[in-house]
């Protein structure tokens, strides 16, 4: 299936009222971040939620609070 491009992967799955998320990554590598005005982004049209690593639990499971070069 693989190999004639036929196989589905989770990406390729949509579903109703299904939301879907960006990652905006800082400009500055190593940079502090002491603030973050989320304001323009929660007033977007479609916009559900707004999330901020202050939004997230100290889960280190998973890699978003870890350094992540992308």
């Amino acid at each position: 299936m693989k190999a004639t491009g036929a196989a589905i992967y989770i990406q390729d799955m949509k579903v109703p009222g299904m939301l879907y998320g960006k990652i905006l990554y800082s400009k500055y590598p190593h940079a502090k971040i002491v603030s973050i005005d989320t304001s323009k982004a929660e007033a977007l049209p479609g916009v559900k939620v707004v999330l901020t690593g202050t939004d997230v639990p100290n889960n280190f499971k998973f890699g978003f609070l870890k350094d992540n070069p992308r």
